[in-house]
C-alpha cells in the first residue's frame, strides 16, 4: 500500500468520525428544541416576545452548526484534493 493510499484512507477515518460525531451534536440539538417548544407551547405566560426570541436562538444554532459542517466539508475536500495531487505526483 503506497504512501497516498494510507494518507487517503486517515482523512476519510477522520471525515467519518467528524460526520458521526455532527450528527450526534444534531441529534441532540433538535431534541432539545423539540423538548424545549413543547415548554414553550405549554407555558402561557411566557411572553411572545421571548418566544419569538428563543426561536431565534434555535435558528442561530442551526445555521452555525451548517455552517460549521460545509467548512469541515470543504477542508476535508482540500485535503484529500492535497495529497492525492501532492502524492500522486511524487510517488507513482
Amino acid at each position: 500500500m503506497d504512501m497516498r493510499t494510507i494518507m487517503l484512507q486517515m482523512i476519510d477515518l477522520q471525515r467519518a468520525t467528524f460526520d458521526n460525531g455532527y450528527e450526534a451534536v444534531v441529534t441532540v440539538q433538535d431534541q432539545t428544541e423539540k423538548a424545549f417548544n413543547t415548554i414553550m407551547d405549554q407555558s402561557t405566560w411566557l411572553p411572545s416576545e421571548s418566544r419569538g426570541v428563543m426561536k431565534e436562538w434555535f435558528r442561530m444554532f442551526k445555521k452555525g452548526r451548517n455552517d460549521f459542517k460545509k467548512v469541515m466539508d470543504e477542508g476535508y475536500n482540500h485535503i484529500g484534493w492535497y495529497i492525492d495531487s501532492a502524492f500522486g505526483r511524487t510517488l507513482h
